[in-house]
C-alpha cells in the first residue's frame, strides 16, 4: 500500500485567490495579538491591585493542572489555551500557577488524537494500530508531567530558565523586546475599540467583559487560523511528512515541529498521522517521534502571542511562553533520550491499544477517565490536604 493510497481527503479550496488568503491569515494574527493583550488589560481592569487574591482558588498546583487538562480538552487547543494563559499571566496570574496550566494544556491536547484514531473502530487490527500511535501521544504527555511537576515544585527549573531568557530578550538592548513600541503602537487602534465594546458597562464588569470578548476572540481566530492554514498548507505538510517521518528520529521530530508550525495545530498533525499508523503506512516508532515535534511546533502561538504584551507585564508574559517550550524540550531530553523511560510510553500505548482492541468499554473508561474523572477526583482530593 502506497503512502498516496491512504493520504486524507485535501479539503477543499477556499474561494478566496491565495493572496487574499495570506492577507486574511495576517488580519487574524493581528486580531489574535489584540485579543491576547485585551485579556492582560481586562483582568488589571477587573482586579486591580487584587490579581493575586483573584487566582488564589488555583494556588495548589493539582488545581492548576487540572485546569489546563480540561480546559484543553473541552476547547481542543492547547495553542488557545496557553494563548489565554498568556494573557492572564500580563493580567496578574503569578507564574508559579501558570506553569502547571501549562502542562496540564498538553495533557488536554492529546484527546484529539485519541478521538482520531476512532475512525478505524470498526476494523480490529487497524484500530489497535491507530489507537496505539493516538495514545503514544497522551502516555508521553502525562509521564513527562509526572517527572517534571515534581522536579520544578522543587526546584523551579523551568521558572529559572524562562526567567533568564525572558530577561535575555527583554533587557538585552539589542534585542529588547520592549524596545518594539511599534508593536504598542500597532495594537493600539484595536485596543481602543475593544475597551470601548466593554467601557460603557459599570465597575469591574468592564474588566470581566473585555476578558471574556478577548477569550472568544482567541477562541475564534485560532480555528479560522487553523481553518486557512490547513487548506492552503495541507498538501504541503502531507508531502513532508511522507518524505521525512521514515528517516529516523530526528527527522521525524523535525517534520513533527515545521508541519505544527505551518499549520498552527497540533491536532490536523495528529490527524494527518495518526490514519496512516492505523493503515500500516508509519510504524508506531515513527509517529512516537513525530508527534513528540508537533509537541514542540504547538509552543509558537503562545511565543507569538507573547508579542502583544509591552510594559511592565512583557517579561512575565514571555516567561510562561518559554515555560510551554522549554517543558517540551526538557521532556524530549529526560524521557526520549534516556533508553529506559523512552520505551514506557511505547509500552503504556501498546497496552492500552491491546485492551481497547478486546472490548470497546475500555475506551470510553480511557477517555473520560483521564480526561476528565481522574482530574476532577484529583481536585476534589487536594482538597482535603
Amino acid at each position: 500500500m502506497t503512502p498516496e493510497s491512504t493520504a486524507l481527503p485535501q479539503p477543499a479550496a477556499l474561494s478566496l485567490p491565495r493572496w487574499l488568503s495570506w492577507l486574511l491569515v495576517a488580519l487574524l494574527v493581528y486580531v489574535l495579538l489584540a485579543a491576547v493583550g485585551a485579556i492582560g488589560d481586562g483582568f488589571k481592569a477587573a482586579t486591580g491591585s487584587n490579581a493575586k487574591e483573584l487566582f488564589a482558588f488555583a494556588s495548589n498546583p493539582v488545581i492548576a493542572l487540572i485546569i489546563g487538562v480540561v480546559a484543553t480538552a473541552l476547547i481542543q487547543s492547547s495553542s488557545t489555551v496557553t494563548s489565554i494563559i498568556v494573557g492572564m499571566v500580563a493580567g496578574g496570574l503569578p507564574v508559579a500557577i501558570a506553569i502547571p496550566m501549562v502542562m496540564g494544556a498538553n495533557i488536554g491536547t492529546s484527546l484529539t488524537s485519541t478521538l482520531v484514531s476512532l475512525g478505524h473502530i470498526r476494523n480490529g487490527e487497524e484500530f489497535r494500530r491507530a489507537f496505539s500511535a493516538a495514545t503514544i501521544h497522551d502516555s508521553f504527555n502525562i509521564l513527562a508531567v509526572a517527572i517534571l511537576l515534581p522536579l520544578e515544585l522543587l526546584f523551579r527549573p523551568l521558572a529559572t530558565s524562562s526567567e533568564w531568557l525572558a530577561g535575555l530578550l527583554v533587557s538585552d538592548a539589542s534585542v529588547s523586546m520592549s524596545n518594539l513600541n511599534f508593536m504598542k503602537t500597532l495594537l493600539a487602534p484595536a485596543g481602543e475599540v475593544l475597551g470601548a465594546a466593554t467601557g460603557w458597562l459599570p465597575g469591574v464588569w468592564s474588566g470581566v467583559a473585555l476578558i471574556l470578548l478577548g477569550i472568544g476572540l482567541i477562541l475564534m481566530v485560532v480555528t479560522q487560523i487553523g481553518r486557512i492554514l490547513r487548506t492552503l498548507l495541507v498538501g504541503r505538510a502531507m508531502s513532508i511528512l511522507h518524505a521525512a517521518v521514515g528517516r529516523g528520529p530526528a527527522s521525524g521530530m523535525a517534520s513533527g515541529t515545521l508541519i505544527t508550525v505551518l499549520v498552527q495545530s497540533s491536532s490536523t498533525t495528529t490527524s494527518l498521522i495518526v490514519p496512516l499508523a492505523g493503515t500500516g503506512v508509519f510504524s508506531l516508532k515513527q509517529v512516537y517521534a513525530f508527534t513528540l515535534g508537533s509537541n514542540v511546533g504547538t509552543t509558537i502561538t503562545a511565543l507569538l502571542a507573547a508579542t502583544a504584551i509591552t510594559g511592565a507585564s512583557a517579561l512575565v508574559a514571555l516567561q510562561i511562553a518559554l515555560v510551554h517550550l522549554l517543558f517540551n524540550l526538557f521532556a524530549i531530553v529526560l524521557i526520549y533520550m534516556l533508553p529506559f523511560l523512552r520505551q514506557l510510553p511505547v509500552r503504556m500505548a501498546e497496552t492500552l491499544a491491546i485492551l481497547a482492541q478486546r472490548n470497546k468499554g475500555y475506551v470510553v473508561a480511557y477517555i473520560g477517565g483521564v480526561f476528565f474523572a481522574l482530574p476532577l477526583a484529583m481536585v476534589g482530593v487536594s482538597q482535603l490536604f
